[in-house]
C-alpha cells in the first residue's frame, strides 16, 4: 500500500515542474527577447499625472512593457524583477509618484 502512495506523490510533484527549460538548444541560458523589456525613461514625464486606466495603456505603449502593475499607497509588493513589467505607484489623490520597470 505504501508503494502506490509514493508513486502518486512523485507523479503529483512532476505536475508542478516548470515547463521552460533552463537552456536553449545551443546550450545557452534562456533569456527573454529584448522586445519584451521595459524602458521607463520615456514615461518619466507622466509623473504627477492622474492614474487612470487610459493612462496605464499609454504608459505601456511608451515603455514597451508587456504588463502593468499599479501600486496604491501603503501597499506591499513583491520584489521579484520582471523585465517586461512596468510598476506605477500613486498617492491618495491618484497622482503618479513613481514609474519604474521591474
Amino acid at each position: 500500500m505504501i508503494k502506490p502512495a509514493i508513486t502518486l506523490t512523485l507523479f503529483g510533484l512532476t505536475a508542478c515542474a516548470t515547463t521552460t527549460p533552463p537552456f536553449d538548444d545551443d546550450g545557452n541560458p534562456n533569456v527573454r527577447d529584448q522586445a519584451e523589456t521595459c524602458d521607463a525613461a520615456a514615461a518619466q514625464g507622466m509623473i504627477g499625472e492622474r492614474a487612470t486606466s487610459a493612462l496605464g495603456g499609454e504608459l505601456q505603449a511608451l515603455t514597451g512593457a508587456r504588463t502593468l502593475r499599479w501600486v496604491p499607497p501603503r501597499t506591499a509588493v513583491t520584489m521579484d524583477y520582471r523585465m517586461d513589467r512596468l510598476t506605477v505607484s500613486y498617492d491618495d489623490d491618484m497622482r503618479i509618484g513613481r514609474i519604474a520597470c521591474g
